[in-house]
């Protein structure tokens, strides 16, 4: 289980940190949900802010 969780849990809370997803990175250092939650983030979440983002800094 920590082999599949792990990796996953890095990726998220590297990309929740470089967002500055400060509520997201809590929740995800906290919380172990054998990698549910950092997947949704990773591609739902994280996409989704990442295109906001670039579209109001233009």
């Amino acid at each position: 289980m920590i082999a599949w969780t792990l990796p996953w849990k890095g990726v998220a809370l590297w990309k929740a940190a470089r967002l500055r997803d400060k509520w997201w990175f809590i929740v995800m250092l906290i919380l172990n949900t054998a990698a549910v939650l950092e997947i949704v983030y990773i591609f739902f979440v994280s996409k989704r802010k990442g295109l906001l983002d670039k579209a109001f800094s233009s």
